[in-house]
């Protein structure tokens, strides 16, 4: 959901937290929570983890906030935050990242495009898409990791091309092509599936 063109940008919130309003961080809380769980949701595959866990990067963005750059967008540090966050406990898990992920039609840009839909947080697939969901998560679980994780914050992190190259310090180009390559994998992937249900574009 787009935030309200009458609220504040987060620089602003930053800004007057900084400054002395510490209640005004209620308000990027609110504005990035569902986001947050729901990405990390993906990463942590466990809904009351990835709960905590949201509340631990808040913590964790609120303690550095004096050490935000403002010429970065705060969502960009946000995530980038959560991302180190859910890595360090799959890492002592480890545990596979199986993100679940919906199929969708989109034009832009004259090719291809995969778009996840971001659901709220714990919000699953009807129960008529689970079989397709299945399969569409074992494609997605099976793209390399550096592709993967691109398409986690692009579409449950819901960040720009340009926020996650600053996230994760690329050329915005190198990005671009390496989520139309992972896009192009997926598609491959899943080109059976299309067949079957009637040939479909995608």
């Amino acid at each position: 959901m787009p935030p309200d063109p009458r609220s504040p940008p987060d620089e602003e919130l930053v800004r007057s937290v900084l400054a002395g309003d510490r209640e005004r961080f209620g308000e990027l809380v609110e504005r990035y929570q569902a986001r947050l769980v729901n990405y990390l949701y993906r990463l942590v595959r466990n809904l009351d983890e990835a709960h905590d866990l949201a509340q631990e990067v808040f913590v964790r963005v609120y303690q550095a906030l004096d050490r935000f750059d403002p010429q970065y967008r705060f969502s960009t540090w946000l995530f980038r935050v959560a991302q180190n966050a859910a890595i360090d406990v799959i890492r002592k898990r480890r545990f596979r990242l199986v993100p679940i992920t919906r199929p969708d039609e989109d034009g832009g840009e004259g090719t291809y495009d995969l778009d996840l839909e971001a659901e709220g947080p714990g919000a699953l697939e009807v129960m008529e898409t689970k079989e397709r969901d299945l399969r569409i998560r074992a494609a997605i679980d099976g793209l390399p990791w550096e592709y993967r994780e691109l398409i986690l914050l692009r579409h449950y992190g819901e960040l720009a091309y340009d926020e996650i190259a600053q996230a994760k310090a690329m050329p915005l180009g190198t990005v671009k092509n390496k989520l139309f390559r992972a896009r192009q994998m997926l598609k491959a992937a899943l080109e059976p599936e299309l067949r079957a249900s009637g040939g479909e574009e995608m």
